[in-house]
């Protein structure tokens, strides 16, 4: 399975709204990841568009999350950005070419279609087991010890 880069954009930008205290412009948020802001902001609408964030208008306006962090799945997150197909799409290949089957002899999936099906279910099940609050919670054990007060500071100077 292959996820846009905007899935990872998208996380960082979750764990680290969920440290600010105040609303935080989409370019600040670019220039915090170091990616393209109107990129950013198009995967951030679609954040916006299923609920996680919201935008604050105004001078001291940008994006907050709209609850908190810990109600916040990762598969919400790939799933706003990248949507909710399945990884897998059976075309019924048994069906075609020279040993075709009838239609009445795949009444059932596959026994790679039944596959596939258990391994996008497991995938999701585990997205939907990690939130936005798990993820910031092993942020200073990978780094270095100090990343969450360093990106609260960090936001906290931007917004004065």
């Amino acid at each position: 399975m292959k996820m846009s880069n905007g899935v990872e954009w998208a996380m960082h930008c979750c764990v680290s709204l969920g440290q600010a205290v105040d609303p935080v412009p989409a370019a600040r948020l670019a220039e915090l990841h170091g990616v393209p802001t109107a990129y950013l902001a198009k995967h951030l609408q679609a954040l916006s568009r299923v609920g996680i964030v919201r935008s604050v208008p105004g001078p001291a306006g940008g994006y907050v999350l709209t609850r908190a962090a810990g109600s916040i799945t990762a598969l919400e997150v790939v799933e706003a950005v990248d949507g909710a197909e399945p990884a897998f799409r059976c075309t019924e290949i048994r069906q075609q070419g020279p040993l075709a089957l009838p239609a009445k002899s795949c009444r059932v999936p596959c026994a790679i279609a039944r596959a596939m099906a258990a391994a996008d279910a497991a995938w999701r099940a585990a997205l939907a087991a990690i939130t936005i609050a798990d993820l910031a919670a092993n942020i200073d054990a990978d780094s270095s010890g100090t990343a969450l007060r360093d990106l609260r500071d960090w936001l906290t100077d931007g917004a004065r």
